[in-house]
């Protein structure tokens, strides 16, 4: 993705805070526009449309996603390290409500009224974080840190369901403990050391 002008970046700060207040449909670019201090006008010269605006929203989130798991692989070495510190990054952030939900989870319960280039980019961060997880799995298995009873893809997408699951439960109890629970739960579910 090309290198976004500030404007542009506080716009998708902006969309990304209305969706997860709301929604997709739950905002609009005159929503943008108040939030932003701009006009609606200077909002469809950098996305001319909605769809436009939340493809690169998505895109960005999985391109930040993709960087930050990629720098957490280098990071910490060994697998359940990796998972745990994937859950305390969510942990932290519903915490501290700097991003107190993956817009990527929000959109996808979304996904029957989204446009289909969003519904797209929606499915290739799920394709992509679960194919990260199950690598990460895999790597626990061979180090013998990790335990499976289904094999590490279907282990990741029971773990990713967890993780997204755990955090509707967070929102819906309005409480970060119930966040730190569940994931924590699912994690002591692979380790070999309980």
């Amino acid at each position: 993705m090309a290198k976004l002008s500030n404007t542009s970046e506080e716009i998708l700060a902006c969309a990304r805070g209305l969706i997860v207040a709301g929604g997709y449909n739950a905002f609009s670019y005159a929503d943008i526009a108040d939030v932003v201090g701009i006009r609606k006008a200077s909002i469809h010269h950098h996305f001319p449309n909605k769809a436009d605006l939340v493809k690169a929203l998505v895109v960005q989130h999985r391109q930040a996603t993709e960087e930050g798991l990629g720098n957490l692989r280098h990071a910490i070495p060994d697998a359940m390290g990796q998972l745990r510190a994937y859950v305390g990054y969510w942990e932290q952030c519903i915490s501290d409500l700097s991003a107190p939900f993956c817009i990527c989870a929000l959109l996808a319960g979304e996904l029957p009224v989204l446009p289909a280039e969003i519904a797209v980019e929606v499915r290739a961060y799920f394709r992509f974080l679960s194919g990260w997880m199950a690598s990460v799995l895999e790597q626990g298995m061979r180090e013998g840190t990790v335990r499976s009873v289904n094999g590490p893809q279907v282990e990741a997408e029971v773990l990713m369901a967890s993780i997204h699951g755990a955090m509707l439960s967070a929102r819906a109890y309005g409480d970060v403990a119930v966040f730190a629970t569940v994931a924590e739960s699912q994690l002591a579910r692979y380790s070999t050391e309980s």
